[in-house]
């Protein structure tokens, strides 16, 4: 996947890893399947998902991801943000329309 810009609308994969097996797995349940906003870009790191088993692990984009508030949550003033951060290979970029 190519670099996401900040500004970029994304979609955190609906994936459940921990369904098939042990997983340690870094995105929240809450936002799988949701839309949010890419933030910055804050560097690469070795993806704690493979570490967490002591393997190999390639470093993976981590980014800063802002989600409306009131869509996860149901609750909250025009504006409240949740910002969370996402590995990469968890982010599906959203088509412009």
């Amino acid at each position: 996947m190519a670099e996401l810009a900040p500004g970029r609308l994304v979609q955190v994969r609906s994936d459940w890893p921990e369904a098939r097996g042990p997983a340690h797995i870094r995105t929240p349940h809450y936002l799988r399947g949701r839309r949010g906003r890419i933030v910055r870009r804050l560097g690469e790191f070795p993806n704690p998902e493979d570490l967490a088993f002591a393997r190999p692990a390639p470093k993976l984009p981590l980014y800063h991801v802002a989600f409306d508030q009131a869509a996860i949550w149901g609750e909250g003033a025009t504006g409240d943000e949740l910002l969370v951060e996402i590995f990469g290979h968890w982010l599906q970029e959203v088509p412009a329309q």
